[in-house]
């Protein structure tokens, strides 16, 4: 399929053929789900943590005799049901990530790339580069071509003018094609790639 390629400036730049592989393909929700929840499984610290019995500071001595006194039988006041006391079945410190194979992983990628072709919300762009570090020239050009919350992906090194010109916008932003991932493509609006960053997406995902 072929794909029209813009300029910064808001010029034709000719056109791009996309691989139908990549590009065009249905999207599953199951996977797009799937590799979602993947990400941001791994994304977790895991380092809640709530003080059990045995983490409590305190006498473990029974805290009166066991029979005679006509209340219930008690051991320490380190026990659950106590105040002050250790927390039952809370959370511990642990990894929330989990295996995902490759080939769901790549397939992800694919059809999240296919959905905003078919959304007509992906943008081939000749070149992510600006002249100037400047934010306000930035929102211009933005403006021009209608992108409001935007994800930027180039495939060389990214432009640092441009870099800096985005930082000061929190509804713009920029990687590598080497960072390229499911997650942070459906979150944008609008998905932007460099002519160079097709070729390396297309060149891994084939």
């Amino acid at each position: 399929m072929k794909a029209d390629v813009k300029t910064l400036d808001n010029k034709k730049a000719g056109s791009v053929e996309l691989a139908e592989e990549v590009f065009g393909v249905t999207p599953r929700r199951d996977i797009l789900h799937r590799v979602v929840t993947w990400q941001l499984a791994k994304r977790r610290s895991g380092n809640h943590q709530v003080k059990e019995r045995n983490a409590i500071r305190g006498s473990t001595a029974k805290i009166y005799k066991q029979k005679g006194t006509g209340r219930a039988r008690h051991s320490t006041n380190k026990a659950p049901q106590f105040r002050g006391g250790g927390v039952a079945h809370g959370p511990r410190v642990h990894s929330h990530e989990h295996k995902l194979t490759k080939k769901v992983r790549a397939q992800g990628l694919r059809y999240a790339l296919s959905a905003k072709q078919a959304d007509g919300k992906l943008v081939i762009l000749e070149q992510a580069a600006l002249d100037e570090a400047k934010t306000k020239t930035l929102t211009a050009k933005m403006a021009a071509l209608g992108w409001g919350d935007v994800l930027i992906i180039d495939g060389g090194e990214l432009d640092e003018n441009l870099v800096r010109a985005a930082g000061n916008l929190p509804e713009v932003q920029i990687m590598a094609s080497a960072g390229a991932n499911v997650y942070d493509i459906l979150r944008r609006d609008t998905l932007v790639l460099t002519k160079s960053a097709v070729e390396v997406l297309e060149a891994r995902l084939k």
